[in-house]
């Protein structure tokens, strides 16, 4: 099935042009679009329902997506439990995004967990396991943010 591209996604592993397909050639399960490297298997999902086809991310291999799943596993329980009955899940997941920008010495437009590499990955996930260690228990019992 050939798709219109809106956009050119190119390999960060080879350089080659990315092909647009549906995630059922890698997931053998539709999940909508995927951009894909067919030589180095290194993906990313599209933004769904825009009619522009643009990347989540940006693409990656086994190792970068296994990373990027590791670093969420850290990252979203730090946001989460800073949700609170007044407080709307975007701001406090954004404000924790600023926050580790800060930690990464990037700007906050660059700082999301789908555009990073392994090694800002490993990186996320140290610096949210000091925060974990940092960051006292708390007292009433987590909220959960609504979305």
């Amino acid at each position: 099935m050939r798709y219109t591209l809106s956009v050119e996604v190119d390999c960060p592993y080879c350089d080659k042009p990315a092909v647009l397909v549906d995630s059922k050639a890698v997931y053998h399960q539709s999940y909508g679009n995927i951009w894909l490297c067919q030589p180095c298997q290194a993906w990313v999902g599209v933004h769904q329902n825009d009619g522009k086809n643009r990347p989540l991310g940006t693409l990656a291999n086994a190792e970068t997506r296994h990373a990027r799943q590791m670093a969420h596993a850290r990252f979203d329980p730090i946001w989460k439990t800073r949700c609170g009955r007044r407080k709307s899940k975007n701001k406090t997941r954004n404000a924790v995004y600023r926050w580790l920008a800060g930690h990464l010495g990037i700007p906050v437009d660059g700082c999301h967990i789908a555009l990073f590499d392994l090694k800002t990955c490993v990186r996320v996930i140290e610096i949210c396991v000091q925060e974990s260690y940092n960051e006292p228990e708390p007292i009433e019992p987590q909220v959960k943010c609504g979305g």
